[in-house]
């Protein structure tokens, strides 16, 4: 490759004159950025030279069998009740800060420009008052035609339940106007935040009662660690409407809360903040529990996140998994939807057409 660009090089410089032919002067006004091209091949065809071992070997590339896909070609997706345009989630991030307004209402735009789905931060603080609904107070944006989802902690359910007070479930849910509820579920964070709350039951105890106590779709999620076989199996077999993974490898709210304590207990517990399960690791352990429990298989949808870095990873995990599903992103996203919403209009609109040109080049190995 490097002799044949010398080559190149070379001959281009010993071109003997500077007069262009008729047939150069007419290509040229066909196409007056042939030359400013040209020059930018030349200097950086070094720098464009792949190394080996960094080819993204999860993919066979088909070049010759697609036409470039036009815009908004990705498939409807039907999931959670509703029709999707692309097959993105926009994962539970904030809560209660000072940013949660312009970050939600940025997102709750994006969600309906590209026809993706959205899941609030934890909604805690609406449930005994109304100070901060503004800045949840989304569906106006995002429409009623895409699934929008209101958030809490296991923790917090559990005290509704102890309290006798389930009933602020049902209307958190309805001065939201929300589909349903994402469930989070925390130990490792509650147990290493400086302020966490302490489980007093099973996390699936607390999920069960739920699910026969209240009449709303639920979705059932981590926060950065993901879930292991066992729970996988457990969660699958209840009528839930989905599984979100937030697997190892993005936001590790374990960790977040780790680096809010003191030194000794950072020095004590760091290990635990990288004990987890990748995305692809649940992925495969979620196509093993499809083959083995059949038609005990009541949740049929899932929302592949946690370290799912760009439209490839997402394109991989959702074309491996043997379910129905679509891929969160959190991190991303709030990077983008902290000020301009142009800017995330951008970016979003990038990962869209990365996902057609996916569709329309790549297959899996």
């Amino acid at each position: 490759m490097e002799t044949a660009v010398k080559s190149f090089l070379n001959l281009k410089m010993n071109k003997q004159t500077n007069i262009p032919s008729e047939s150069e002067a007419k290509r040229v006004a066909d196409d007056p950025t042939a030359e400013a091209r040209k020059r930018d091949h030349i200097e950086l065809a070094f720098q464009s030279q792949i190394e080996e071992g960094k080819l993204d070997a999860r993919f066979y590339y088909e070049p010759l069998l697609s036409a470039h896909p036009d815009r908004n070609s990705l498939p409807q997706i039907d999931f959670l009740g509703k029709k999707m345009r692309a097959p993105i989630w926009v994962s539970s991030m904030t809560g209660g800060t000072e940013f949660a307004g312009i970050i939600n209402h940025n997102l709750a735009r994006v969600c309906k420009d590209f026809g993706m789905g959205m899941g609030l931060g934890s909604c805690r603080s609406l449930l005994f008052s109304d100070e901060h609904l503004k800045d949840f107070d989304v569906r106006h944006l995002i429409g009623d035609d895409l699934p929008f989802y209101a958030n809490l902690g296991i923790a917090q359910l559990e005290e509704l339940i102890e309290k006798n007070e389930t009933y602020l479930i049902n209307d958190l849910i309805g001065k939201l106007k929300a589909d349903g509820l994402i469930i989070h579920v925390n130990p490792f964070q509650e147990w290493l935040q400086p302020e966490g709350d302490r489980f007093r039951k099973s996390p699936i105890d607390t999920i069960e009662f739920l699910l026969e106590k209240l009449n709303i779709p639920v979705i059932v999620k981590e926060v950065g660690q993901g879930m292991g076989y066992e729970s996988l199996k457990r969660l699958f077999q209840l009528p839930l409407e989905a599984v979100d993974f937030a697997a190892n490898g993005g936001t590790n709210f374990a960790k977040v809360e780790l680096l809010r304590s003191d030194e000794q207990k950072q020095s004590i517990f760091q290990k635990l903040a990288y004990v987890g399960h990748s995305a692809e690791e649940m992925t495969l352990m979620t196509n093993q529990l499809v083959a083995k429990l059949g038609d005990k298989m009541r949740c049929r949808q899932v929302i592949i996140s946690g370290g799912v870095k760009n439209f490839l990873d997402g394109y991989y995990l959702i074309n491996k998994l043997d379910l129905p599903s679509i891929y969160g992103q959190a991190s991303s996203f709030l990077k983008h939807a902290r000020g301009d919403y142009d800017k995330l209009f951008e970016y979003v609109e990038a990962q869209v057409q990365g996902l057609e040109l996916a569709n329309a080049y790549l297959t899996l190995k």
